[in-house]
């Protein structure tokens, strides 16, 4: 899914393209992509585009009158950008923006179908911001409230779009290697340095990815959108050497979700218990990262 990195890009993107400019009209390839019928699409074409604002991981395309365009991308949902006149998103295609400066295409892979449309009034709009923490526009004593507003564990917490907005799978276990914490441990457990040292990982984290992604794009429409980078230290990397110790990446898969961390940076050693690995291997599963080593 993308996270406030790559929507940040999108958002900035966006704004140099649609700003001002008039929505002609939507296309909607897809009947399960448009999730509101009041008020009707039809109500937004020929309206000037007035604003571009994320909502956590949404965007939301102010038009004059006070109607807004709410995408959400969820996990396979993607954007692309073609000049006026020209065409593209093949059988991806759920949706196409057509701008007088060109088009905005909503693209989603998969048979899931998760990616969503929401025409609201600006009075809805709130409803579709979780309200999560700014983390780059916030204070310690700001982020150590949401942190420890309840006791969970630390990817949990950071990937609550209702405490921190923004920050999803990927970047939470970037943010955990760069801090030197376990993805579980407990968020009311923590003494106030190692709450200091995540608020600063989140924030060098996240903006050197936002920096870094600018780059990329370089005034271009962001295309290389996604949750597994090369450049990522452990994040998709399971059994490739930690990049700060040497150590194997390792991860806990649960649900259609994992956590990837390195034991030796994050976890003193010890190797978490993988639910359904260590069901399977009982006393063969290896405890210790010299341990795993062993086995592997």
């Amino acid at each position: 899914m993308p996270e406030l990195p790559d929507i940040t890009v999108y958002h900035e993107a966006l704004e140099d393209r649609i700003v001002g400019s008039v929505l002609e009209t939507v296309s909607v390839r897809s009947l399960f992509v448009l999730r509101t019928f009041e008020p009707a699409i039809e109500s937004t074409f020929g309206r000037q585009v007035q604003s571009v604002r994320r909502l956590g991981k949404r965007l939301a395309i102010g038009l004059e009158g006070e109607l807004w365009l709410v995408l959400h991308l969820m996990i396979l949902g993607r954007l692309q950008w073609k000049e006026a006149g020209k065409s593209g998103g093949g059988k991806a295609l759920l949706a196409n923006f057509q701008f007088e400066t060109g088009n905005l295409l909503l693209t989603e892979f998969g048979t899931r179908k998760q990616a969503s449309l929401h025409v609201v009034t600006g009075s809805s709009l709130a409803e579709h911001d979780p309200g999560g923490l700014e983390v780059l526009h916030c204070t310690l004593e700001e982020f150590t409230q949401s942190l420890t507003l309840t006791n969970r564990t630390l990817k949990r917490q950071l990937t609550n779009p209702w405490l921190f907005s923004g920050i999803g799978n990927a970047y939470s276990d970037e943010i955990l290697h760069h801090a030197r914490l376990s993805p579980i441990q407990q968020s009311q457990k923590l003494n106030a340095l190692e709450i200091e040292r995540l608020y600063a990982s989140t924030r060098e984290v996240l903006q050197t990815w936002i920096d870094r992604l600018r780059r990329e794009s370089r005034g271009r429409f962001p295309t290389n959108v996604t949750a597994f980078r090369p450049e990522m230290a452990v994040h998709g990397k399971f059994g490739t050497p930690c990049p700060v110790c040497g150590a194997p990446v390792q991860r806990i898969v649960y649900a259609e979700n994992e956590t990837n961390y390195c034991a030796g940076c994050q976890t003193g050693g010890r190797v978490l218990a993988d639910r359904s690995l260590s069901r399977l291997l009982k006393e063969d599963w290896p405890r210790r990262i010299e341990d795993w080593e062993l086995k592997c």
